[in-house]
């Protein structure tokens, strides 16, 4: 692993993570044409701890009010277990078939072709005029967040964005389009940490000091992107849609289909 391919790398993963892009179909795109090899993927898994990181110290204090407030009011208590409830199906599923998604990591034309079908889901979506229901991530029931932690699952293919899966999942649902970004990043929190433990438990064994030392390079650089990123979205969502990511994602999958085509 060159010094270089990490930071880009890194970049890429902080940068898309939160964004409906797909954070893993860039990365292993990126790693794929820039001739990054990475054993097992790990490396990809591994670096989302610092888009993690990001996401909890934007949110620190939202977060430790609602520890505050959790023995006793009953809407934080919903929430948190809303959150949770919302998690268990992609924790269930990605430990039964880490396997075969690991598998899917490696096949760079599947991560095209979704990136470009997702992109059009986005299209779709941004045109539908919605009478949202919820307005507060805190007033979400509990079915609706266990179903949008169903839709997460499908972001289990890379290429499709576990951010996109959810916020789509969320305004069907009957959310408005910060609300339902705003769930994304809570949900991102417990399913990017489980990814990440997951990971590490089946691959350390493998891990050596370079590796190590490149993986906490990637890290940084995710969360310093990724802090930017979290600072701005939910405005830039809340006022123009999903349009920009959309068509993002359209040229990019397109771009990477017409170069494994040709044989680049």
């Amino acid at each position: 692993m060159q010094t270089w391919q990490v930071i880009i790398l890194g970049l890429i993963e902080g940068a898309t993570e939160f964004i409906p892009v797909s954070s893993t179909g860039h990365v292993l795109l990126a790693g794929h044409f820039l001739g990054f090899n990475s054993p097992g993927k790990t490396f990809e898994v591994l670096i989302q701890l610092g888009a993690i990181l990001a996401i909890l110290s934007v949110y620190a204090w939202k977060i430790l009010s609602l520890l505050i407030a959790l023995p006793s009011d009953p809407r934080t208590q919903r929430f948190v277990a809303g959150i949770l409830l919302a998690f268990l199906p992609a924790a269930v599923i990605g430990a039964i078939m880490h396997g075969m998604i690991k598998m899917l990591f490696e096949v760079p034309i599947v991560i095209c072709i979704a990136l470009i079908l997702g992109g059009f889901v986005l299209l779709w979506v941004d045109r539908i005029k919605f009478t949202p229901r919820y307005h507060d991530v805190m007033d979400f029931p509990l079915k609706t967040a266990f179903l949008i932690g169903l839709c997460q699952c499908v972001a289990m293919i890379p290429g499709v964005s576990r951010s996109g899966s959810t916020i789509v999942g969320a305004m069907l649902l009957g959310s408005d389009k910060r609300s339902a970004a705003e769930f994304s990043f809570f949900l991102a929190m417990p399913t990017m940490a489980g990814a990440f433990a997951y990971d590490l438990y089946k691959n350390w064994k493998t891990l050596d000091t370079s590796d190590v030392t490149m993986i906490a390079l990637g890290f940084v650089v995710a969360f310093l992107s990724a802090l930017v990123v979290v600072k701005f979205l939910l405005d830039y969502v809340s006022r123009h849609g999903f349009a920009l990511f959309g068509w993002w994602r359209i040229i990019v999958g397109g771009i990477g289909l017409g170069a494994l085509l040709v044989g680049a």
